[in-house]
């Protein structure tokens, strides 16, 4: 059979869900660690606040990767203690890569010292698959911005933050077989080899999104999913891999190796599979996500590496936490959600603390109402005000020194208050109008000191 081309995605001007996953050997006992790619190209998603509280209280998942560095975002993970990375935007990076430094440190100080430790950003990524724009500028600045980004990092005293940049898997010449595998030859020593030189200088990840969904077809969809297949062999080596997932993993190694840099760890840092795509495509439905998603769970937490990487462990993102129905492109690129936006699961990969099964919450499980992303301020002020002046609701939590003025925004004053009214109004529905800017939601909401009750 001849093997499938190595698997590319398509550069998306999206956020991802990233999972990572830090395993433990099998019989250790240690808990799961697992990431998610969080995106906001949607008109009907929570608010971040509640969704960091949802993934602090309900879910295993303990990594999120944004692809910006949006204050609400970065903000509203304080305090919980996921881990965050940040992404420069593609555009930042000639500026950012001036020798001087000044545009660097500018960044840092603007994007991650204000907002460090509460909130436990860990890696800051700059631009997202900056090769696949084919954009020379950017192409040139890449290694120099991340270079000029960790020493600005190290300069502020946050030398626990780590900097790199993820990569899209056309990143190599030859993909097959693993063994043989090399970078593209225009990049390999002008790019390639002084990036790992930095990552391997600063203990960071080379990061990496490996896409077996785009490199399947109907006889290699088993292959691709980690069902039973015949495998295919590496003639090289004689290795016969039994997934796609390997076989990519293995390659991108190969071509480190081949520079001197095998031993700078890989990351993951997108992978998914959607639940919806073009009319009549083989492979493609929440039957396929799901066994996708949790054989690769089962795979990068069974601390068993690859052919070529025995033993190694990896970090890893899922991609997504939500349908994005904003997204442009295909109909599978706003399709690889995890979660509905009232935090229901779209399929079971038991990733949900007490309700391992990821099964939906039974009928008469608690609500809480919240404001909806995206109502405006005019909106959002006037529910507070409603809320706040009936008599019912008691407002001082969100006053300057209460217990929820943290974050001192709209939208989370507002969740408050307006979940304060739902709440004292008898949990009612309809009291979770407002207007249409009410969300009612099976995610407790509350974060630290502050109790959404």
């Amino acid at each position: 059979m001849e093997p499938p081309p190595m698997a590319t995605k398509t550069v998306a001007l999206l956020v991802v869900v990233v999972i990572v996953v830090v395993s433990e050997a099998p019989g250790q006992g240690k808990a799961l660690s697992i990431g998610v790619n969080y995106g906001t190209l949607g008109d009907n998603l929570p608010p971040p606040a509640q969704v960091a509280a949802f993934l602090r209280d309900r879910t295993i998942i303990d990594r999120v990767k944004l692809f910006d560095s949006n204050p609400d975002l970065v903000r509203a993970f304080a305090l919980t203690g996921i881990s965050v990375t940040v992404t420069v935007p593609n555009g930042l990076i000639p500026s950012l890569a001036d020798r001087r430094g000044g545009a660097a440190a500018a960044w840092v100080a603007a994007n991650v010292a204000p907002f460090y430790p509460a909130t436990n950003i860990t890696l800051v990524s700059v631009g997202n698959e900056i090769l696949a724009t084919g954009d020379r500028a950017l192409v040139a600045g890449l290694v120099p911005a991340m270079r000029r980004l960790s020493a600005a990092l190290s300069a502020a005293g946050l030398r626990r933050v780590r900097v790199s940049t993820p990569h899209y898997l056309g990143i190599l010449a030859v993909s097959w077989p693993p063994s043989a595998a090399r970078f593209r030859g225009g990049y390999e020593r002008r790019v390639f080899a002084p990036m790992l030189q930095l990552l391997r200088e600063t203990r960071s990840p080379f990061v990496v999104n490996p896409y077996p969904y785009f490199g399947y077809n109907p006889e290699t969809l088993n292959y691709a999913l980690f069902r039973p297949n015949p495998g295919m062999r590496d003639p090289f080596t004689g290795i016969t891999y039994t997934n796609m997932f390997d076989a990519q993993l293995d390659a991108v190694y190969s071509a480190m190796n081949r520079l001197g840099y095998g031993d700078v760890a890989i990351a993951v840092g997108e992978t998914g599979w959607p639940t919806a795509a073009e009319p009549g495509q083989i492979g493609v439905s929440a039957a396929e996500a799901a066994s996708y998603n949790r054989n690769l769970i089962r795979k990068v937490n069974s601390a068993t590496g690859t052919p070529l990487m025995p033993n190694r462990t990896f970090e890893a993102y899922l991609f997504a936490l939500f349908n994005e129905n904003l997204k442009p492109g295909p109909i599978a690129e706003r399709n690889f959600g995890l979660f509905r936006p009232d935090f229901t699961p779209v399929y079971d990969i038991g990733i949900l603390k007490n309700n391992p099964s990821g099964r939906r919450p039974r009928r008469g499980r608690r609500k809480w109402c919240v404001a909806k992303e995206g109502a405006s301020e005019a909106a959002l002020q006037a529910n507070i005000n409603y809320a706040c002046s009936n008599g019912l609701v008691d407002c001082r939590p969100i006053q300057e020194g209460g217990a929820c003025f943290l974050p001192n925004t709209l939208q989370a004053h507002a969740s408050y208050a307006m979940n304060a009214f739902f709440r004292a109004s008898g949990h009612r529905r309809f009291h979770c109008d407002f207007a249409g800017t009410g969300l009612i939601t099976a995610a407790n909401p509350s974060y630290g000191n502050c109790q959404f009750r």
